[in-house]
C-alpha cells in the first residue's frame, strides 16, 4: 500500500508536491544563507579588525629589566612572526631655523627605530616627503618648525648638549595614538592627544645622541604576529588574549603587553552581536514566511487530502497506517525541500558572500546546515503530518468524507488574538521610546552596543497582528458584507451574482488566506527594502559626515592660511566648490570646546547638513537663523543642559585673541542645538558665524576646507590637491571615510544580504498571489462545473476568477503596503542607534518596490487566466469530483 501511495502522489499530485517542496527549499535557503551571512560577516569584522592594527603587540620592558631578553623570549613565542625593539627618549623642546628664522617647539618624543621596521609594520609610518631613510619628522612637528627635507633641527638631551640632526623627509604617523599609549595603563590615565613634537631616528642615530641611559630611554618590543586567527571574532579574541597572557606570563614582569590585536577584536565582538541582531530582524520574517506559504500550499488541498485519508480507513485502512502515510510524504518533502534549500544556499554563500559554507568555522557550518535542514523537515511535518494526526483523532469517517458542513470562526478571532498583538506593539514601541533605549550607545564618541530583547517584540507582535487583522476584515466582508460583494459583482456576474457571492461566501477562509500571504509578502518586501535603503542612505552620511565633505583638506593646528586660500583649491580639475571651514577652541565656563567657524548662506554648497544634526528647527532654519544674527551660536545639548539655556540667551567665550595671544570673552546668543556636524566631534562643540570670529579674535585663520567633487573621482582630486599643498596640510576624502565607517560599528555588509533578501521577497510576493491562487482553483473544480451546469458563460467564469484575482491583489497590495510602511518606520525607531545620525525620513526604493508589485500582479493574473481557460472546459462529469 505504501508503494501505491507514493506512486500515486508522484503521479497524480506531482504539481501540489513540487510546490510543497519548493516552499520547505525557500525557508530552508533562506535560513542557510542567513549563516553564510552570518559566517562572511564574522569573517570580514575579524579581517578588517585585524588590518586595523599597525602593531600587533607592544611589550614594555620593565625599568631595570634587560631589553635584549625581553626581545629573545618575544621573538620565540608561538605565533610570532617579527618583534623588533623601539626607543623612546623625552626631550625639552626642539629649533629649527628656516627662512632667517628660528622656531623653536615645547617638549617632544625621539623614537628610535631600528633597520627593516618600516617593511614589517607599513601601516605605522607613511612617508609624505623626502626619503624614508635618515631622521624624519612627524607632519606636526614639520609645520611647527617650518621644517623640510635638508633642514637642520636642535635636539634637547636632558642632562647632555643639544644634539642636531639634519632632516631627510617628513611623515605622517596614522597610529599615534596607540604608537604612544602607555602600556599596561588604564585607559582613563592615557593622555588625550599623541605628542605633537615627534622626531624619527634611525637605531643607530638614536644610540649615538642618547646613548645606553636608562632614566631617559624606554624601550618596546614591537611584535607582528603571523599566526593565523579563527574567523570568529570572539574565537579570535580568545585565542590572541590567552597569547598575550602566555607572554606575560612568560616575562615573569619583565615585560608588559600592550594587546592591540585583542583590543579591536575585543570591538569586533560586538559587531558580531550586531550582526545576530540583523539576522534577527530582517532574517526572520522571511523564514516565517516561506514557512507560511509551504503551510498554505499543503493547506489548499485540506479537503482533498481529508477525503482521500477517509476514504483508506473506509477500505480498512488504521489509523497507524494512515499517519504512516503522510509520515511518508512529510519526510519525502522535507528531504526533497532541504536538499534543494541547501544546494541554493551554497550557490547563494559562493555568489554574495564568495563561500558555499553556512558558518565560520566547520562546527558552524555543521550547525546551520543541520538547523536548516531540521527546520525543512519541521516544517514538512507541521503542514503534511500534523494535520492528518489532527483530522484522524478528531474526524470519523462519514464527517471526513463530507463536503459541507457549518464552520466556526478560528478561535483567535474569537478572542480578539489580532487587536491584542497590535495594542501590544504599540505598548512595547511606546515602552522602548519613553525609556530612551537605543541599540547602539557612543558615550564620549566611543561605540558599544546594548541589546534590549525586549523592544524586538513590538514588530514582531505587529507583524503577526496585522496579518491576523488583514484575516479577520477579508472574512467579514466576504460572510456578513456578502450583499455589497453581490452589488460588486454584478456588473460581471449578471444574474449570477449572488450565486458568485455565495461561492465567495462559502470560501472565504481560502480567499482571506490568499490576501494574508500576498499582504505578509509585500510587507516584508516593503520594510526590508525601505530599511535596507535608509541603512545604505545613512552609511552615505555618516561618511560624509566623518569626512566633512567629498574631500576634506585640514591645516594643521597654529596655521594663519586664510579663506583665500580656497582659490587655490577652485582651479584644479573636478572640483565644483570649495567651503573655508575655521576651527578655534573655545572656554564655556571651564569646559573646553571645540568651535566651527562657518559661513551659513554658502555651507551646504560643499557638504550635506541633514535636519538630524539639529534640534529646535530644521537645518536650513538654523542657518538662516545663523545668517540673520551674525552673533548666533549653536550649542550641544549637554551645554544646553548644564547651564540652563533658553533661546536667545547671551553666552559669554573665551577665545584666544590672535593679536595679544590671551583668552578674551566674547558674547554670542543662543539659537537652536547642534547634535552632529561635518568633521565635527562627537561630544561637546560649538558652530558660530566665521565672519563674527574672525572679527572678534583678529584671525579668519581656517582649519579646513571642504571639497565637493560632485561625488566623483574623490581619491583622484584628493591626490591632486596633496601634490598641490605639499605637507601643509592632510587631506581626506570620503572613499577612505567610507572604509573607516564601515569599519566599526556598521562593519556588516548588507549589500549581499539584501540581494537575498529582495530577491526571496519578489519570488513569494508572486507565490503567495499566483500559487496559492492557482492551486485554490485546483481544489474547487467541482464548484466551477456547477456554475458551468447552471448557465454561466465564459466571461461570467472569467468575471469570478477576475473578482478573486482583484480582491487578492487590492485585499493583499493595502494591507502589505499599510503594514510594511509601519513596519519599517518601526525597525528605523527601535534600531535607531545604528543609524548615525538618524535619518530625516526613510529611503523608499521604488523601482524595486515597482518590481516587485508587477511580478505579484503578474503573477495572479496568470493564474486567474489559466484558471478561467480551464473552468471553460469544465464538463458535468467533473460534478463526480470529491
Amino acid at each position: 500500500m505504501t508503494a501505491i501511495w507514493v506512486r500515486g502522489l508522484l503521479t497524480r499530485r506531482w504539481g501540489r508536491l513540487l510546490a510543497t517542496a519548493a516552499g520547505v527549499a525557500a525557508a530552508v535557503a533562506l535560513l542557510a544563507a542567513y549563516g553564510s551571512f552570518l559566517a562572511a560577516s564574522e569573517a570580514a569584522m575579524t579581517r578588517q579588525a585585524s588590518r586595523q592594527v599597525a602593531v600587533d603587540w607592544q611589550v614594555a620592558v620593565a625599568p631595570g629589566a634587560a631589553a635584549d631578553s625581553v626581545l629573545a623570549a618575544t621573538a620565540a613565542e608561538p605565533g610570532v612572526g617579527r618583534a623588533l625593539p623601539v626607543e623612546f627618549a623625552s626631550t625639552s623642546w626642539l629649533s629649527a631655523t628656516a627662512a632667517g628664522s628660528t622656531q623653536t617647539t615645547g617638549s617632544g618624543v625621539v623614537l628610535g627605530l631600528p633597520a627593516g621596521y618600516r617593511t614589517t609594520f607599513p601601516s605605522e609610518i607613511r612617508t609624505l616627503v623626502g626619503t624614508d631613510s635618515g631622521p624624519v619628522l612627524a607632519q606636526q612637528t614639520a609645520a611647527n618648525l617650518h621644517g623640510a627635507p635638508g633642514t637642520t633641527v636642535t635636539i634637547a638631551r636632558p642632562g647632555r648638549p643639544p644634539a642636531t640632526v639634519v632632516i631627510s623627509g617628513v611623515v605622517e604617523l596614522p597610529q599615534a595614538n596607540s604608537l604612544f599609549q602607555k602600556v599596561g595603563a588604564p585607559s582613563q590615565s592615557q593622555p588625550s592627544a599623541p605628542p605633537d613634537n615627534v622626531v624619527l631616528l634611525p637605531g643607530s642615530q638614536f644610540h649615538q645622541i642618547f646613548g645606553p641611559v636608562p632614566s631617559v630611554v624606554t624601550t618596546q618590543i614591537h611584535v607582528a604576529r603571523t599566526a593565523a586567527l579563527p574567523t570568529d571574532p570572539q574565537a579570535a579574541f580568545t585565542e590572541i588574549t590567552a597569547a598575550a597572557h602566555h607572554l606575560e606570563a612568560k616575562l615573569a614582569g619583565a615585560g608588559t603587553v600592550g594587546d592591540n590585536l585583542g583590543a579591536v577584536l575585543d570591538a569586533a565582538r560586538a559587531d558580531a552581536l550586531y550582526a545576530r541582531i540583523l539576522f534577527l530582524f530582517l532574517g526572520m520574517p522571511g523564514i516565517l514566511l516561506a514557512v507560511a506559504l509551504t503551510a498554505a500550499v499543503a493547506g489548499s488541498g485540506a479537503d482533498r487530502r481529508r477525503r482521500e485519508q477517509s476514504l483508506l480507513r473506509t477500505r480498512g485502512a488504521l489509523r497507524r497506517q494512515v499517519l504512516t502515510l503522510a509520515a511518508i510524504e512529510a519526510v519525502l518533502l522535507g528531504v526533497i525541500g532541504s536538499a534543494v534549500g541547501l544546494g541554493v544556499a551554497a550557490v547563494l554563500g559562493l555568489s554574495f558572500f564568495e563561500s558555499p559554507r553556512f558558518g565560520a568555522s566547520a562546527a558552524a557550518a555543521w550547525l546551520w546546515g543541520g538547523l536548516a535542514t531540521g527546520v525543512g523537515l519541521a516544517v514538512a511535518l507541521a503542514v503534511v503530518l500534523v494535520p492528518a494526526w489532527r483530522e484522524t483523532k478528531a474526524t470519523t469517517v462519514v464527517a471526513g468524507r463530507a463536503t459541507g458542513g457549518r464552520r466556526t470562526g478560528p478561535w483567535w478571532a474569537r478572542y480578539g488574538l489580532d487587536l491584542i498583538l497590535i495594542a501590544g506593539a504599540a505598548l512595547v514601541l511606546w515602552s522602548t521610546n519613553r525609556s530612551g533605549y537605543t541599540l547602539v550607545l557612543a558615550p564620549e564618541g566611543v561605540p558599544s552596543i546594548s541589546v534590549d530583547y525586549w523592544a524586538f517584540l513590538g514588530p514582531g507582535l505587529f507583524w503577526i497582528g496585522a496579518a491576523l487583522l488583514t484575516w479577520r476584515l477579508v472574512d467579514l466582508l466576504l460572510g456578513r458584507g456578502r450583499p455589497l460583494v453581490t452589488r460588486l459583482l454584478r456588473p460581471i456576474g449578471g444574474p449570477l451574482a449572488p450565486t458568485i457571492a455565495a461561492m465567495f461566501a462559502r470560501q472565504r477562509r481560502l480567499l482571506a488566506r490568499g490576501v494574508v500571504l500576498v499582504a505578509l509578502a509585500l510587507s516584508f518586501a516593503i520594510s526590508t527594502a525601505i530599511f535596507n535603503s535608509t541603512f545604505q542612505q545613512q552609511s552615505e552620511v555618516d561618511a560624509r559626515l566623518t569626512n566633512g565633505a567629498d574631500v576634506t583638506v585640514t591645516e594643521p593646528p597654529g596655521s594663519t592660511v586664510g579663506p583665500a586660500a580656497a582659490a587655490t583649491i577652485a582651479t584644479l580639475p573636478r572640483v565644483h566648490s570649495v567651503e573655508p571651514l575655521q576651527h578655534r577652541f573655545a572656554y564655556v565656563g571651564t569646559d573646553l570646546q571645540d568651535l566651527y567657524g562657518i559661513r551659513p548662506d554658502t555651507i551646504a554648497a560643499a557638504t550635506s547638513l541633514q535636519d538630524g544634526y539639529f534640534s529646535g528647527g530644521t537645518a536650513a532654519q538654523l542657518m538662516s537663523r545663523l545668517s540673520a544674527q551674525p552673533d548666533g551660536i549653536l550649542v550641544s545639548a549637554e551645554t544646553v543642559k548644564e547651564f540652563q539655556l533658553r533661546l536667545g540667551d547671551r553666552i559669554n567665550l573665551r577665545l584666544q585673541d590672535a593679536r595679544t595671544k590671551q583668552l578674551t570673552t566674547v558674547g554670542f546668543h543662543y539659537l537652536g542645538i547642534a547634535k552632529e556636524f561635518p568633521t565635527a566631534p562627537k561630544d561637546s562643540f560649538l558652530v558660530a558665524n566665521a565672519s563674527y570670529i574672525a572679527k572678534t579674535t583678529g584671525s579668519d585663520a581656517v582649519g579646513a576646507f571642504l571639497v565637493d567633487t560632485g561625488g566623483a573621482s574623490t581619491t583622484t582630486v584628493a591626490a591632486q590637491i596633496q601634490a598641490r599643498l605639499g605637507t601643509s596640510a592632510t587631506v581626506g576624502d570620503i572613499a577612505t571615510s567610507r572604509h573607516v565607517v564601515s569599519s566599526s560599528l556598521t562593519a556588516v555588509d548588507l549589500a549581499g544580504l539584501t540581494d537575498i533578501e529582495l530577491g526571496f521577497a519578489l519570488l513569494l510576493g508572486a507565490g503567495a498571489g499566483g500559487l496559492v491562487l492557482a492551486l485554490g482553483f485546483t481544489e474547487r473544480r467541482r464548484a466551477f462545473s456547477i456554475l458551468r451546469t447552471l448557465g454561466s458563460t465564459t466571461r461570467q467564469l472569467a468575471g469570478v476568477l477576475l473578482g478573486e484575482a482583484v480582491l487578492t491583489l487590492v485585499g493583499g497590495a493595502l494591507a502589505g503596503s499599510l503594514a510594511g510602511w509601519a513596519l519599517a518606520e518601526m525597525l528605523v525607531a527601535v534600531l535607531a542607534g545604528v543609524f548615525d545620525p538618524p535619518p530625516d525620513r526613510l529611503a523608499v526604493p521604488w523601482d524595486y518596490l515597482g518590481g516587485v508589485l508587477v511580478v505579484t500582479v503578474a503573477a495572479v493574473l496568470a493564474a486567474a487566466l489559466t484558471a478561467t481557460a480551464r473552468a471553460s472546459r469544465a464538463t458535468a462529469g467533473d460534478l463526480r469530483e470529491r
